[in-house]
């Protein structure tokens, strides 16, 4: 399944982390797709960043603000009033969040309530909300095989428990608002390993490779053992678009 041009033609999107890797190829696509897309981020996270180098301050409405800060958030969501909220701003990054436990969990998790909080408080025109997290929101009990949605949550490292907490602020807000017939639809998406072009984050495998190739030095691999189902990133990104898709018709019937 792939995202429905009229569906999306014409739609008031806000993409949070719109300046992201991620966020940034989902701006490019809801462009394409003829949408409306206002994003909200504070600065690019890298140097280079593939939403400079592409020019989406030329086409997104971008309100800059911290995820963090909980009357900005509401006033970008005030300002854009978008159909559909896609939330990806994050600390992505398990290393950094080693380093800066208590940034990672205010990002990740009072960020996802400032978002929802936001909504909550003044739904105006949104009718869809993606809460997009990680397959390492999970517990991992070293069974050796793929998890599924009803595995537990959890986490052995502050940026995977944030992401859990994060599941768990979206399931304490659809289950306490959003659940009436007029409110707005809420999930979250869970993916991991996500590679493609215009990402120079720290420590991504494939990014360090083509850094390491291009300084002529070696490569330095933090977990040789490990094996990555590896997706690349326009794949995730259509997932969220039909989940968005399916929340929408969900609502309207």
């Amino acid at each position: 399944m792939t995202a429905d041009l009229g569906f999306w033609s014409g739609r008031r999107v806000l993409v949070t982390g719109d300046t992201g890797f991620k966020g940034a190829w989902l701006a490019l696509w809801l462009l394409e797709l003829g949408a409306d897309v206002h994003g909200l981020a504070d600065g690019v996270p890298t140097n280079p960043s593939l939403f400079e180098l592409a020019g989406l301050g030329d086409d997104v409405v971008h309100h800059s603000a911290d995820i963090r800060d909980v009357a900005a958030v509401a006033g970008v969501i005030a300002a854009a009033r978008p159909e559909v909220v896609l939330h990806l701003a994050a600390q992505p990054f398990v290393r950094r969040s080693y380093a800066e436990p208590a940034r990672t969990f205010e990002t990740n998790v009072i960020g996802t309530v400032n978002v929802l909080d936001a909504v909550r408080r003044d739904p105006a025109d949104v009718r869809v909300v993606v809460n997009v997290t990680t397959d390492k929101c999970y517990r991992n009990r070293g069974e050796g095989r793929p998890f599924i949605e009803d595995d537990p949550l959890g986490g052995h490292d502050p940026y995977s428990a944030s992401k859990a907490a994060s599941e768990l602020v979206t399931a304490a807000y659809r289950s306490s608002y959003f659940t009436g017939d007029d409110g707005p639809a809420l999930a979250s998406a869970r993916a991991g390993n996500v590679i493609g072009g215009g990402d120079w984050g720290e420590d991504r495998l494939v990014a360090d490779v083509m850094r390491a190739a291009a300084a002529g030095t070696p490569v330095a691999i933090g977990n040789p053992a490990a094996t990555r189902p590896w997706q690349h990133v326009l794949n995730p990104l259509s997932g969220y678009l039909v989940l968005a898709e399916a929340l929408w018709d969900r609502r309207a019937e």
